[in-house]
């Protein structure tokens, strides 16, 4: 009797065979009156070319022969929009979407991964130095604030709605006690209640996404020393380097609103 209960191996298809599809109508949303609908969708604010500078000085945990190639690549960890907040009332009358000069904050990383050869031990002849392929991996920090004139937004962005807080109070009558006329009254509020109305709005902030880059970087040797010893003539190691970087990246910032759509009504 076989005890094996599956019959069929789940992991190899049962036919790999050409398959058979037809077009079909998707289905729409009719919208209102006009053939409108309101989606809420991520909008672009702005596309920005941002540049910045860079200088760090990088150690080696070994000797540098040679460097062999180096892998970079722009990381981005913060992108925001700073906002001015605006009042209910302020927004009611001018409107959600103002054109201000705004600051856009960024911070991130240029991560570098830098393949190179260290000697061998014991390895130097007159005409040849035997060398490992080693790597390093370190990650360079920038951290800028770039402004985006109100002319170049591509479309404003929503501005977010105050939180705010009131308190109210109720008139109490309450006896002075001894030593006072009984007529006389203490007219104030009572201290021993607190009534508040508070709103709170939950907003929509933005977002980044990173369009292109481009690094420009110089590398220079601070520590080159030529190898001691029987070895060729002109070569030397090296533990620590000065690089300059000149970074360009293109960022496009995004808030998520609502936005009215026309849509195509059904046949």
């Amino acid at each position: 009797m076989n005890k094996d209960k599956n019959c069929v191996e789940v992991d190899v298809s049962a036919t790999i065979g050409q398959c058979e599809s037809v077009d079909i109508d998707p289905q729409t949303t009719p919208g209102d009156s006009n053939n409108e609908v309101v989606m809420r969708v991520p909008v672009t604010i702005a596309e920005r070319r941002v540049n910045t500078s860079l200088v760090a000085n990088i150690k080696f945990p070994h000797p540098v022969l040679e460097i062999k190639d180096i892998k970079k690549s722009i990381q981005i960890v913060q992108c925001r929009l700073l906002l001015p907040g605006i009042s209910p009332e302020a927004a009611a009358a001018d409107g959600f979407f103002q054109n201000l000069d705004l600051k856009l904050f960024l911070k991130g990383f240029v991560r570098k991964n830098i393949t190179y050869a260290t000697p061998c031990p014991h390895s130097k002849g007159d005409s040849c130095i035997s060398s490992e392929i080693k790597s390093l991996t370190a990650k360079i920090p920038f951290e800028c604030v770039t402004t985006i004139p109100a002319g170049e937004f591509t479309s404003p962005p929503q501005l977010p709605l105050f939180n705010s807080r009131n308190e109210f109070d109720f008139f109490r009558a309450q006896d002075l006690g001894p030593g006072y006329p009984e007529k006389e009254k203490f007219l104030s509020s009572d201290i021993s209640q607190f009534h508040q109305v508070s709103n709170q709005y939950y907003n929509n902030y933005t977002f980044c996404e990173l369009l292109a880059s481009n690094i420009i970087e110089w590398d220079e040797a601070i520590d080159r020393t030529p190898l001691s010893g029987n070895a060729p003539f002109q070569e030397g190691t090296f533990q620590e380097v000065v690089e300059k970087m000149f970074l360009t990246f293109d960022i496009k910032v995004l808030q998520h609103q609502q936005v009215r759509v026309a849509v195509i009504p059904p046949q």
